[in-house]
């Protein structure tokens, strides 16, 4: 990942959008990293949420977004924690990974059961639970995170290397497959998930510890994954949440930020980013989709940060902060954050399908916080 350069007109910014109060800002950062320390286990892993029973499992999607926002503020201890979990999770599957690239490169039918799930126990275990395992973008997403901490801190985590390049394989040997999208509902080929994959797989491209032959085989599939959307995007003129499809979902602004699919000011992205500004967002607030249903369709605090985070690289400070303003309303007295607010709700006959409180407070809501705090350099 490229980090965003310091911009000393961002307090300029603040100003005048009259709104942000930077100690209110710094008193949720500092809440943020302790609710996120708070939920590390041992292990190095994070419970997405602690006070949501489904959610007290790690993900690696959000545990490296999460790990992420912990290399940004500094505490390396606990990102090389859970890179290190990430690790021996899919060593740990060593045998069950060259297995499914055996039975790929010999042609041979896989049910989604082989693959490896996309959440766990703390202490690496499965779940017994059902749930839409089949996912393969945080495979990706923690190499680019890892990739991203190793840049920032100087720091080659020679340990990691191994686990760093089984899960760069087995991304490579199958980014082609349709899977579960970041929100786990849909199956089909979905366009973040696949700019999750080339994130991690072009980090990985570059990699001196890795064979030449791995690096190879990584930076190929990176490009056929860039290629795929590409050619997608050519169709439609902007990016799709589904390939062939064109609705449009929050989360296409990481092929952006941070993955690094296209530039910012691609005219594709910049069309993509008109669609989500006239269809997703509200009075500042960011909805996954216009068809999600889950607790009503609410909106998305980690995906308002996403929105600030691309604000700043396109150089629309005053925005930014106006989402890093919103998120930072919506904490709790404890100041707790949770995964979305009913405001604004798509669907609101559905909001009482879910007999329990919204996840709060959700742990990858927290790390986005602290990563748009910290573009905006509000963390000094």
């Amino acid at each position: 990942m490229r980090r965003a350069p310091s911009r000393p007109d961002a307090g300029k910014a603040a100003a005048a959008a009259g709104r942000t109060d930077p100690e209110r800002v710094a008193e949720l950062a500092r809440g943020s990293v302790e609710i996120i320390r708070a939920s590390q286990a041992p292990t190095g892993a994070y419970l997405a949420s602690p006070n949501f029973a489904a959610y007290r499992y790690s993900w690696l999607r959000d545990g490296a977004f999460i790990a992420d926002a912990m290399s940004r503020v500094g505490d390396i201890e606990s990102a090389e924690a859970f890179f290190g979990w990430c690790a021996s999770v899919v060593i740990d599957r060593r045998e069950r990974i060259d297995s499914l690239i055996a039975d790929r490169d010999a042609g041979r039918d896989i049910p989604h059961s082989a693959f490896l799930n996309t959440r766990y126990t703390v202490e690496g275990r499965e779940s017994d639970e059902e749930w839409s395992e089949f996912q393969l973008d945080g495979y990706g997403t923690w190499l680019w995170a890892l990739d991203a901490h190793r840049r920032r801190h100087g720091r080659p985590l020679p340990d990691l290397v191994a686990g760093a390049e089984l899960s760069a394989r087995y991304v490579a040997a199958f980014h082609d497959r349709a899977t579960f999208d970041w929100w786990e509902e849909f199956e089909d080929h979905h366009a973040s998930t696949l700019g999750s994959l080339y994130g991690g797989l072009a980090a990985l491209s570059s990699w001196p510890e890795l064979p030449s032959g791995t690096r190879d085989e990584v930076a190929e599939a990176a490009g056929a994954i860039r290629e795929r959307l590409l050619a997608d995007a050519n169709r439609l003129g902007s990016f799709a949440k589904v390939l062939g499809g064109s609705d449009v979902d929050a989360s296409l602004l990481t092929l952006a930020t941070p993955f690094r699919l296209v530039d910012q000011h691609d005219p594709w992205m910049q069309r993509t980013l008109e669609q989500i500004e006239s269809g997703l967002v509200v009075d500042r607030g960011v909805h996954r989709h216009r068809e999600d249903i889950y607790f009503g369709g609410g909106q998305w605090l980690l995906l308002a940060a996403f929105l600030g985070w691309h604000y700043v690289e396109l150089g629309r400070l005053e925005d930014a902060w106006s989402e890093l303003d919103w998120i930072a309303g919506q904490a709790t007295p404890a100041g707790e954050l949770p995964e979305q607010v009913g405001h604004h709700l798509l669907a609101p006959d559905h909001f009482g399908d879910w007999p329990v409180p919204i996840a709060t407070p959700l742990l990858w809501s927290h790390a986005m916080f602290l990563t748009l705090a910290s573009e905006l350099g509000a963390l000094a």
